[in-house]
């Protein structure tokens, strides 16, 4: 089952590289990659797992609500198993949605057991996420070596600029259209 990692990877394949967005998993090979490392690999997976990843990153941006993730649900089941005795719940779904059905299954487990906790980096030239570990629930950024102090930097810098040139002062009783 695809967890926490798989769900950051996915989200996080759509990086800003040297000031240009980039999608990792328009290559083919870094997508079956990813797919094996996590039990699938079939050819036939890379679109669901693509507009999968797409649905969910307007989601956790809150640019879309959680309905756009019916499709790649549509039609699943989870069927209870007896294995060696254990209770065990299976996913019954077509191969090419399995991974795509399990990364929904993630993030609604991210949802339910650590509510807000999932978010974008608060950089707005970032398009990372992150999963929010803290106790406080304060984290901000994709990392702090990166775009926390990238935003701090500019914060500071920005604090220490002179401020622009004064306006000439009125004086008193002339007329300012003189």
């Amino acid at each position: 089952m695809v967890g926490e990692e798989a769900l950051l990877e996915a989200l996080n394949s759509t990086p800003v590289r040297d000031g240009v967005p980039a999608d990792l998993w328009q290559d083919e090979r870094e997508l079956r990659r990813w797919a094996i490392r996590y039990g699938g690999g079939a050819p036939a997976e890379q679109a669901w797992l693509r507009r999968t990843r797409g649905a969910l990153q307007a989601v956790v941006r809150g640019e879309s609500g959680p309905d756009v993730l019916m499709p790649v649900l549509t039609g699943v089941r989870k069927v209870p198993r007896l294995d060696a005795g254990r209770l065990e719940w299976h996913l019954e779904v077509e191969v090419e949605r399995q991974l795509a059905v399990e990364l929904v299954l993630a993030w609604a487990r991210v949802q339910e057991e650590s509510p807000g906790r999932l978010r974008p980096c608060a950089n707005s030239e970032c398009r990372l996420f992150l999963l929010d570990r803290s106790r406080a629930n304060t984290a901000r950024w994709c990392s702090m070596k990166t775009c926390g102090n990238r935003i701090k930097a500019r914060r500071h810098h920005a604090r220490q600029r002179p401020a622009g040139p004064a306006e000439p002062a009125d004086t008193e009783g002339r007329d300012a259209h003189s």
